[in-house]
């Protein structure tokens, strides 16, 4: 056995789907991996066959990760979300498969936080109509149905990351903030968590939607939302398409209760810029539409070009899965004149045991071990010292449970 070295990275191969940035192109190059960038995203058939050769993926929101690409996967070692979120993912097969996956939960944060700023303030200055009535020659100067933001009262649903930081410069600029969220989240500044669902709605005149896309979050807003909402409320969403019903949102906004909306996310999105977008919401009146781009800035793209790269990287050359969304997190240290196993594993009783057996009837000196698990996996490193027996490897393989099974030199 050749022990100089473990899996040489210029036969890694890295896939990058969806235009993410060079930045990202540009680290897995230099650090000698073999990269294949595509600007559009796959469906499941064309993923499903070139994913067989792959060890390292890097999608953005459109590509469907599903359990029947995985089942074609059989070298991918993890996958890299270059975004926020992870739902276009079955992240709990990865789990079981023994991927993990990494996401970008902070690098755009910021640019989704001005973008819902900027629309909020739009919309309440009914800017959108008296733009679109100049477009038309009509020149309608006055202050009818145009207001200050200040003093009135923002409802942000979900107070994650995004979500507390539009608090925070909401409240800069004079308005009231009050949030729900499922989670026990501390409220920044003067903001006030409303007790449900309900509170929130019947007091915001502004309400934006900053929930994840896991799927009990579908239709979260639906029409009897709507009707508990205040007469010619303000709507945002930047979070995920599927969590408002787009017909129920269609009927609020046609019958006055929505007086003005703000949508950046879609139940169906178009794959590639050649698609035509199809939604109800086109040509309603006060309807501000952008086409998913609340995280689509330079300087976005590029912190997340160089974020999730990062953690591949890590993960890959050293076992560190800090950051992870569906691993056990461990935060390694780097390792010099040894040789590091890592052992994934299903989470079941004694296998930490059998392990260290092997290493003992092989009088193998252990220099460093670490252990995390989950409810579906456990992550077992240990560094050993190099002068070992090659039929350890082997052995350590064949422990009942183990889901994957990698050396690091």
């Amino acid at each position: 056995m050749d022990t100089t070295l473990s899996f040489p990275k210029n036969k890694i191969n890295v896939l990058l789907l969806e235009n993410v940035h060079p930045i990202a192109l540009d680290i897995f190059n230099q650090e000698g991996f073999n990269v294949i960038a595509i600007k559009e995203a796959m469906d499941e058939t064309e993923l499903c066959e070139k994913i067989k050769d792959i060890h390292i993926l890097g999608i953005r929101s459109k590509t469907m990760v599903t359990k029947t690409v995985l089942q074609h996967a059989q070298k991918l070692m993890c996958i890299g979300a270059f975004c926020i979120g992870t739902n276009q993912i079955d992240t709990i097969c990865c789990a079981q498969n023994g991927i993990v996956v990494f996401n970008a939960p902070y690098s755009n944060t910021r640019s989704v936080v001005e973008l819902a700023v900027g629309e909020m303030i739009m919309l309440m200055r009914n800017v959108l109509t008296k733009s679109n009535s100049l477009h038309q020659g009509v020149w309608d100067k006055s202050a009818k149905n145009s207001f200050e933001i200040r003093g009135k009262i923002l409802g942000l649903i979900g107070y994650g990351n995004i979500g507390s930081q539009f608090s925070v410069i909401a409240e800069s600029l004079g308005m009231k903030v009050c949030f729900y969220d499922v989670a026990d989240k501390l409220a920044l500044g003067n903001a006030r968590k409303c007790k449900t669902l309900e509170e929130l709605l019947q007091k915001s005149d502004v309400i934006s939607m900053h929930v994840d896309g896991r799927e009990s979050n579908q239709f979260l807003i639906g029409k009897s939302q709507f009707d508990m909402m205040k007469d010619n409320v303000l709507f945002l969403n930047l979070s995920r398409g599927h969590i408002v019903d787009i017909d129920a949102l269609k009927e609020a906004i046609l019958s006055g209760k929505v007086w003005g909306t703000s949508v950046d996310v879609y139940p169906d999105e178009p794959k590639s810029n050649d698609e035509e977008f199809i939604s109800p919401l086109r040509g309603l009146p006060n309807t501000i539409l952008t086409p998913h781009i609340g995280g689509s800035t330079e300087e976005a793209q590029a912190n997340i070009g160089d974020y999730v790269p990062n953690k591949l990287i890590n993960y890959t050359n050293k076992g560190d899965t800090y950051g992870a969304v569906n691993f056990p997190e461990v935060q390694l240290p780097s390792f010099e004149d040894s040789h590091r196993i890592l052992h994934i594993h299903k989470n079941e009783p004694g296998i930490l045991a059998k392990i260290n057996a092997v290493f003992a009837k092989h009088d193998v000196n252990i220099q460093a071990q670490y252990l995390k698990t989950n409810e579906h996996i456990g992550y077992v490193i240990t560094d050993v010292a190099t002068n070992y027996s090659p039929e350890i490897i082997q052995e350590i393989k064949n422990i009942a449970g183990t889901v994957k099974f990698r050396m690091l030199y």
